[in-house]
């Protein structure tokens, strides 16, 4: 998935993964009443965050990491008719690793 953005600094661009339809049970759950997912792929990261000594941090994050991150964490932006939210690496609460 390529977009046409590249983050500045400590930023970094994710798409939500949507939460599959149903439950247990069967339930359906509406579109109004579903809460936005805090889990999403990262698809693009800033080159770092700059030290107080000067020198670039890099990310601990990569393009293709699964991520958890807060509820009210970053501003959703659209691009090319695909939303996707834009964050700070300090706003991701952990890196989903596969077992």
């Amino acid at each position: 998935m390529a977009i046409n953005i590249r983050p500045l600094y400590d930023r970094i661009v994710v798409k939500r993964i949507d939460e599959p339809e149903t439950v247990k049970g069967g339930i359906i759950i509406p579109d109004s009443a579903k809460e936005k997912p805090q889990e999403a792929e990262v698809v693009a990261v800033g080159n770092g965050k700059r030290g107080d000594d000067g020198k670039l941090i890099a990310l601990e994050v990569k393009v293709g990491d699964r991520i958890l991150f807060g509820k009210y964490s970053g501003n959703d932006i659209k691009i090319d008719g695909e939303e996707y939210l834009i964050l700070r690496e300090d706003e991701i609460l952990g890196v989903l690793v596969k077992a």
